[in-house]
């Protein structure tokens, strides 16, 4: 808990699992004197008010940024451009602008323009999540050990991207800094392709007729019980991931489409050593990302029922 703000006013567009956490953690940490926050449906802006999270629930973008010193965008990638224009004449100079897209390069494109000089601008994806929406599926903990990278474009205040990096440290992130086309490259393997994929392979055993939709919930098992997971994610933010980080993602694809057909090649042949030499090498990356703290052997890791400070057992 900090005694003095690092913020005397966040603004926080959008409220759901990310926008959601953030005002938690921050409330949680004494980050912010003030937080307020939007939601576009009168019914989630409502529930937000029963919650009690943050100080004022507003209509309006450009009531929600005036005198707020951090403003951070917790919408979908493709919504960013018209928020950053609408935001833009009501933002204070010396403000930090910001967003959560797991997507960099499309959102320096499309707010940059709009955004005032004087106004820093501080791109951010938190690498957390989980498959709930909604204003209530937030907690304080989510970040905790997880990364934040920052996107800041060329020429940024050191001193806002500085401010950023403490805050997102303070709420238990840890931070690096990227370009913003490095960012959707690296994403692009690690995320966005295994969300494509998990939304192909439910896709696909949907529609098998030879087996009944009972038999695929009844008889799920571990690997395909973490694609349902992922493709529960937010059908609106994965839409735009696709459609604004295309290149990268079909550049993924294509790598992954040869790697698919060598394996495909190797089962049809019987090819029993190239399975067990590629699986061999698959094995150790998983063991790379447990020993580097990534994630964990023990189910269900990074739960809400972790602790914020606290690092997982």
């Amino acid at each position: 808990m900090n005694d003095t703000p690092l913020f005397n006013k966040i603004a926080l567009i959008g409220f759901g699992l990310i926008g959601g956490s953030i005002a938690r953690a921050a409330r949680a940490q004494g980050l912010a004197g003030e937080i307020v926050t939007t939601a576009r449906s009168a019914k989630t802006r409502a529930r937000v008010m029963e919650l009690g999270i943050v100080d004022a629930v507003l209509e309006t973008n450009a009531q929600a940024v005036e005198n707020a010193d951090l403003v951070i965008l917790c919408i979908p990638v493709g919504a960013c451009g018209p928020v950053a224009q609408e935001i833009a004449g009501h933002l204070k100079p010396g403000a930090i602008v910001s967003d959560v897209g797991s997507v960099k390069g499309a959102v320096v494109r499309d707010m940059a323009p709009y955004l005032p000089e004087g106004v820093h601008f501080v791109p951010a994806h938190p690498v957390a999540g989980t498959e709930h929406s909604g204003p209530d599926s937030g907690f304080a903990e989510l970040f905790i050990n997880r990364w934040c990278i920052l996107t800041p474009p060329e020429g940024t205040d050191t001193a806002a991207v500085e401010k950023l990096r403490a805050f997102w440290a303070a709420i238990g992130a840890k931070v690096e800094i990227m370009t913003p086309d490095h960012h959707d490259m690296v994403l692009a393997i690690t995320s966005h392709l295994p969300h494509l994929i998990a939304y192909t392979i439910v896709g696909t055993a949907d529609e098998l007729e030879g087996v009944t939709q009972s038999e695929v919930l009844k008889f799920s098992a571990g690997g395909f019980r973490d694609f349902t997971r992922i493709a529960a994610s937010d059908p609106t933010m994965w839409r735009d991931v696709f459609l604004t980080n295309k290149d990268a993602v079909l550049e993924m694809l294509g790598t992954f489409t040869e790697d698919l057909s060598k394996l495909t090649r190797a089962i049809r042949r019987g090819d029993g050593e190239a399975l067990f030499e590629h699986f061999t090498r698959t094995r150790a990356i998983r063991r790379g990302i447990v020993e580097i703290g990534q994630d964990s052997a023990a189910a269900d890791f990074g739960r809400p029922h972790a602790h914020l400070g606290k690092k997982p057992e």
